[in-house]
């Protein structure tokens, strides 16, 4: 079967259940009036405020924009931020029945302010990030492990979304490998601190930036290989921005993967989100390590193309990646 007919007929027959921290993303919308007499500031005259899923919650509302059925589990506060992601996240097709809302956990909220004058662009100018700062209780964190373990015998693939917040801990990524080493189901990470510390996946998805953190700056190909190798993953795939990706596979000469469409990004909010649903998707579906990440790829580079945190359709990757066949593309080893 080959890309598009897995695209088509085998994403919207699989369940990928994503574990990680969800985030309610808004923008904040106005239009600067005037300088404020009381400081050398601008005003800022509101206009909207939009929230939608971001992090884990941006992966699942990817994963269901391609066609494919997915479960999240995580949490939310019982405030109205986390009520307004969860209804998000259900009109965007997402299983929440695995979301915890407790009110000990305040919603992580990142609000973009985004300004302009009469009939200018929006430019983002600043962001303001309200993060829980309270421990999860040891009773919430085995409802969680409940609720993957109740889904284990129906996903496809398991993500693992890990931004740091606590809904990803030790024994839930420890109980999500175990299931897909039982399962023979792809086992996906991206963790934007601790990649090193959820080792003996199947594969993980770090940017640059976090390949770096642990590597330093100028690393090679080869030197993702020895990481890839060090982390125990069948492979590893380094998003590079505007530069492509880079897939270091056990047993395989590193492959580069040109950027897809503009160098020039709109908007590079929630990017990776769409890049590991698309691939956890591929992967489920039977792709090739190569093949995953080349539709990974191709979705990223349609969804910078789109302002805010978005998501991309299967009638979209199915488009950019004919299109790409007309032009020629973009792998090569080394």
């Amino acid at each position: 079967m080959d890309i598009y007919s897995t695209i088509k007929d085998k994403f919207p027959l699989k369940t990928v259940v994503i574990i990680g921290d969800l985030v309610a993303d808004q923008f904040l919308n106005g239009t600067i009036s005037r300088v404020s007499r009381e400081a050398p500031v601008f005003i800022l005259r509101h206009e909207n405020t939009n929230t939608v899923p971001g992090a884990a919650a941006n992966a699942a509302v990817n994963v269901a924009s391609l066609g494919g059925q997915t479960i999240l589990i995580g949490l939310t506060g019982a405030d109205a931020n986390g009520k307004t992601l969860i209804d998000g996240l259900v009109s965007s097709g997402v299983d929440c029945t695995g979301v915890t809302t407790t009110p000990d956990f305040a919603t992580t909220t990142k609000v973009r302010v985004l300004a302009g004058q009469h009939y200018a662009a929006r430019q983002q100018v600043i962001r303001i990030d309200y993060e829980n700062s309270s421990e999860i209780s040891s009773e919430i964190k085995q409802k969680l492990r409940d609720e993957l373990a109740d889904r284990s015998e129906i996903t496809d693939a398991i993500i693992v979304s890990d931004y740091n917040y606590g809904a990803v801990f030790p024994d839930i990524f420890e109980d999500a490998r175990a299931i897909a080493e039982r399962r023979r189901i792809p086992l996906i990470v991206d963790s934007r601190f601790r990649l090193t510390d959820l080792s003996n996946a199947t594969t993980a998805t770090p940017n640059r930036e976090e390949v770096e953190q642990i590597l330093g700056e100028n690393f090679t190909a080869a030197d993702c290989s020895e990481l890839r190798s060090q982390l125990g993953l069948e492979a590893l795939l380094v998003t590079n921005g505007n530069q492509g990706m880079l897939l270091c596979e056990k047993d395989k000469a590193p492959l580069k993967i040109d950027v897809v469409g503009s160098t020039e990004p709109v908007d590079v909010t929630g990017a990776g989100d769409t890049v590991i649903a698309a691939y956890a998707l591929g992967l489920a579906s039977g792709l090739s390590f190569a093949d995953a990440a080349n539709i990974a790829n191709h979705a990223g580079g349609l969804v910078v193309m789109k302002k805010g945190t978005a998501s991309v359709t299967a009638d979209e990757l199915l488009e950019s990646l004919r299109a790409a066949e007309t032009t020629g593309s973009s792998t090569t080893a080394g």
